[in-house]
């Protein structure tokens, strides 16, 4: 573990003290010393914000273009070699811990704590005449509650992916900080919830509106008191879930649900709802939207090297290879594929695999949920990106297929998180834009809603004089949104669960959710053992035939938690490891 110095690399912007924007417009600088930095707001500023740029996202930069996902049973890398495949073929080890998450979080952990402990009282009285002094200084005292939150944000990632970890709440010596044992997972979510309830009433509520308080622009990209309670939300529940709560303690359940009501009723105060169009959620414009800003809670700008910090890096990993820039990326798998039910007629809310004639090669790709076409490509749509002037052939030996390497080895390409207008030919004036990852958004809470309430009670229907939405009611508002049916008014427990398992695969699907959810409810022997692919034939008359194939991967149940990275433990004797490895 690595103990952040004052004397770092810190990235100031826009948003930093001085002034403000609806975006995080980052520019490197190096700052020296303390004394150096509380001399002005805009150095400060800059410090804090580094903060930001420690929030995860996953848009295939830690696995070479490939996304968790294609650990998971959503999709599959294209490209063989790529070092995705640790995590299923046997590699995956202390010492080949894929550890970046580690280093990540525990840097922005140590910048948290430098300015909560050394940048704090400040008054900067040399600008006290300046005419923006208040709303700086405004600014500048909400800066602690904001890098409490990060701090808090930053342990959640960790407890997911490690359990319990090291506890560091302070800027302390390197020895110091290499010396302390794990903390058990429940300290550690504990210290999440507890954090999260401490702040949610001193942090500023929404950088949107700051009433009297003129801040300038927005400043949508920052952490108010919404994003505090989604990330108390979101920790209950995989407090609540069985990796974590192996005794089955309900009260964790019924906790999480209320945190969810609370994030529920707060964001619909605030006037946020479902966004009608799923697919905007992830245009170029989604903060600036009002249409799409309504059921955003919390983003993480991402900014590439492209002008104007804008990046094309999902773009150039996932495109179809066949077309100029593209090279294929993450494929949807067809158990992904499965999961759109189909939306009208007799068989609406069934999934294909569910009819009583179900033919396991057959493609059934009308009447399905309206989330399948604007989440996969497949053979046959056209101008997929807009430059592609070719109907998609994902057959054997098409223009998108294999025999060519990085063509789909499932059949399908990915739609969902891909920003179409970029185009990656040679001679294009649009090669690029801006990206934001949905850290947070209403959609999901509706989901853990559902989640909580249904293990709190036993009952997709049931409500309690606290929690007044069944869980039936929660998981009917994402359906809803796309025009699917509400779930059955008669379902068994075993299948609600199903049917909300299959509604949280199909409206989170690629926004990093599935490998850790399959994680947290141990049943990754169900779900992670094997992948189908479609193999797809153009036959003489003209017809697409398809041929399904499954795919072993490896699985222990040692992998619900990844390894201690064994480089730490040899820094600190004190890191015991995680079970089996």
């Amino acid at each position: 573990m690595k103990k952040s110095k004052i004397f770092v690399g810190c990235i100031a912007g826009v948003m930093a003290l001085t002034a403000c924007s609806d975006r995080m417009d980052y520019n490197e600088y190096v700052l020296r010393d303390r004394e150096e930095i509380i001399q002005t707001f805009e150095r400060v500023g800059g410090f804090m914000t580094d903060i930001y740029n420690h929030f995860d996202y996953d848009y295939g930069q830690y696995y070479s273009g490939a996304l968790l996902g294609s650990a998971s049973d959503e999709s599959q890398y294209a490209t063989m070699g790529n070092e995705i495949e640790d995590f299923y073929n046997g590699s995956w080890s202390p010492t080949n811990a894929k550890s970046t998450i580690w280093n990540d979080m525990y840097e922005g952990i140590a910048v948290c704590n430098v300015v909560l402990d050394d940048f704090q009282n400040l008054t900067f009285d040399d600008l006290e005449l300046n005419s923006d002094y208040l709303q700086q200084l405004y600014r500048y005292n909400n800066y602690k509650w904001e890098a409490r939150y990060a701090r808090a944000y930053f342990y959640f990632v960790l407890a997911r992916q490690y359990g319990g970890v090291p506890l560091v709440t302070h800027n302390q010596s390197y020895d110091i900080t290499n010396s302390l044992p794990r903390e058990s997972s429940d300290s550690i979510f504990q210290f999440i919830i507890d954090e999260c309830n401490f702040i949610e009433d001193s942090i500023i509520v929404d950088y949107s509106d700051m009433g009297a308080m003129d801040m300038g622009a927005n400043e949508t990209g920052r952490a108010d008191r919404l994003a505090v309670i989604a990330l108390k939300a979101r920790a209950a529940l995989y407090w609540a879930s069985p990796l974590f709560n192996p005794d089955g303690d309900q009260e964790r359940y019924h906790m999480a649900a209320l945190y969810s009501k609370q994030l529920i009723d707060e964001a619909t105060a605030r006037g946020k709802h479902l966004a009608a169009d799923y697919e905007s959620l992830w245009a170029t414009d989604n903060f600036n939207n009002p249409d799409i800003m309504c059921e955003i809670i919390f983003g993480r700008r991402i900014y590439g090297s492209e002008s104007g910090g804008t990046s094309n890096t999902f773009e150039s990993y996932n495109y179809p290879v066949g077309i100029e820039g593209g090279v294929g990326g993450n494929c949807p798998t067809q158990n992904l594929v499965d999961a759109y039910e189909f939306a009208s007629g007799a068989n609406a809310g069934m999934r294909p695999d569910q009819l009583d004639n179900f033919d396991p090669d057959s493609l059934y790709y009308d009447n399905r949920d309206p989330r399948f076409y604007v989440t996969i490509a497949k053979n046959g749509d056209v101008q997929w990106p807009s430059y592609n002037t070719n109907p998609l052939q994902t057959y054997y030996g098409g223009l998108h297929a294999e025999p060519l390497t990085g063509g789909t080895p499932t059949g399908y390409y990915v739609k969902k998180l891909c920003h179409t207008a970029i185009d990656l030919s040679s001679n294009s004036r649009y090669t690029a834009d801006r990206h934001t990852w949905l850290t947070f958004r209403l959609g999901e809470f509706y989901l853990n809603y559902a989640e909580a309430m249904f293990r709190y009670t036993g009952s997709a229907y049931t409500t309690t004089s606290d929690l007044p939405m069944s869980a039936a009611e929660a998981l009917n508002y994402t359906r809803n949104r796309v025009g699917m049916p509400n779930v059955p008014g008669d379902l068994s427990a075993d299948a609600f669960w199903a049917k909300y398992k299959n509604e949280r695969m199909v409206e989170l699907a690629f926004e990093g959710h599935r490998f850790w959810d399959v994680r947290r409810w141990r049943e990754a022997s169900e779900y992670f053992t094997s992948i189908d692919e479609m193999k797809l034939t153009l036959n003489a008359d003209g017809t697409v035939t398809g041929n399904r194939t499954s795919v072993s991967r490896q699985w222990n149940d040692r992998m619900y938690l990844f390894p201690i990275p064994q480089t730490e433990r040899m820094k600190n004797p004190n890191l015991s490891q995680n079970p089996g490895w």
